[in-house]
């Protein structure tokens, strides 16, 4: 038998939230139209807190908002190689938009950025990004698994 297959464990919904709520960098995937067109995928940063729902900043009228709000849902997935292959992904629809507030943007960047870092990162996002967009998801669909050891 495969050695992957041999260790292949689904992670448990404790393991899995937390693993979520690290802060990993996410593909998000949306649905780019019914014309055949493969969908939308990009990395993301996101903010999760087992339990919860997920929330994505983006451009407000961006492509990616655009096709998330025709859409209504997206999926996201995280993964890492060390110290073990694992991911999560979660799929689910929309469950609240927000105009992103300086206090958003200071959150979700304090997830990913050193503290130092985050009250410029803030004022770049305010006078360079424009106005951003909060768009929360209720996570319904699960898949996770840790591969083992690489």
């Amino acid at each position: 038998m495969d050695r992957a297959k041999e260790s292949s464990v689904t992670l448990t919904r404790e393991e899995r939230q937390q693993f979520l709520a690290e802060p990993h960098i996410a593909a998000l995937a949306v649905n780019a139209g019914d014309d055949g067109r493969a969908p939308l995928t990009v990395p993301v940063w996101y903010h999760y807190a087992p339990g919860r729902d997920v929330w994505i900043m983006t451009g407000l009228g961006s492509r990616k908002e655009r096709l998330i709000a025709r859409a209504g849902r997206f999926s996201l997935l995280v993964d890492r190689e060390r110290p073990t292959v694992r991911y999560v992904s979660v799929e689910g629809p929309v469950v609240g938009t927000c105009p992103a507030t300086r206090r958003h943007v200071a959150e979700i960047s304090a997830r990913y950025l050193p503290a130092r870092k985050v009250a410029s990162y803030v004022e770049f996002v305010e006078k360079e990004l424009g106005d951003q967009v909060i768009i929360q998801m209720r996570p319904q669909r699960w898949n996770s698994a840790d591969l083992g050891p690489v």
